[in-house]
C-alpha cells in the first residue's frame, strides 16, 4: 500500500483502505479508460503508437516488494513470469524487463508469447524461450526487435529500462494518449 500512496503519474492512487472480516477494500483513483485489459479484449490487440506507451496507470502491485538484494519468492501470473523465476532462482529487477517484453508482445499479437494448454508446457515454453512471431496482426521489425531483447533468458543481457526507452521502436511509436478506436 505504501507504493500506492505515491503520488507517481503512472500509479493509481490510494486514498485509503477499509476491511470486514473476510476482505480488504482499496479506496482508488477512478481510471475513467478502465482496466486495459478489458481494452485489449475489445481491440483485439493495439496499435504500435498504443503499445509503445498510452496512459498507463499500475494499480494492482500484488506480491510488489522494495528489493534491496535478490529473491527466490515465485509469485506472479504464469505467463509472465520469467525463467529464472520458474526454475526457482534467484532473481531482481530484470524480471520487469522480462514483464515488459511479455506485455509488449500481449499488446501487439493478443495474447501472451509463452502461452501453453498446461502449466508444464507454458514453464518449458519460457524456459526455453520458444518466442515466435505470428504473421499478423503486421508487426514492424523494431517492435520484434525490442521484445527479443527483452525476452533473453540471461537477466544480465535484458535491456536496461534507459535502453528500452531510448530504442528506436519507443521513440518513433511513443503515443502517451493513445487509446484502440471503438468501432
Amino acid at each position: 500500500m505504501e507504493i500506492q500512496s505515491s503520488h507517481h503519474p503512472n500509479v493509481l492512487r490510494l486514498f485509503g483502505w477499509f476491511h470486514d472480516a473476510e476482505r480488504i477494500f482499496l479506496i482508488l483513483e477512478y481510471a475513467h479508460r478502465g482496466e486495459l485489459y478489458k481494452v485489449l479484449s475489445k481491440c483485439g490487440h493495439l496499435s504500435e503508437n498504443q503499445a509503445a506507451t498510452g496512459r498507463l496507470k499500475i494499480a494492482d502491485f500484488g506480491w510488489s516488494v522494495q528489493l534491496t538484494s535478490k529473491r527466490r519468492t515465485m509469485c506472479g501470473t504464469l505467463d509472465y513470469l520469467a525463467p529464472e523465476m520458474v526454475e526457482n532462482k534467484a532473481h531482481d529487477y530484470a524480471v520487469d524487463n522480462w514483464t515488459l517484453g511479455v506485455l509488449c508482445y500481449e499488446f501487439l499479437y493478443g495474447a501472451p508469447p509463452f502461452e501453453a494448454e498446461n502449466t508444464r508446457d507454458t514453464f518449458k515454453r519460457i524456459l526455453k524461450v520458444d518466442l515466435s512471431f505470428p504473421p499478423t496482426p503486421e508487426v514492424s521489425t523494431e517492435a520484434k526487435n525490442l521484445i527479443s531483447r527483452l525476452l533473453v533468458k540471461d537477466s544480465t543481457k535484458r535491456l536496461s529500462l534507459l535502453k528500452i526507452l531510448e530504442h528506436p521502436w519507443i521513440i518513433k511509436n511513443a503515443d502517451p494518449d493513445g487509446t484502440c478506436n471503438e468501432s
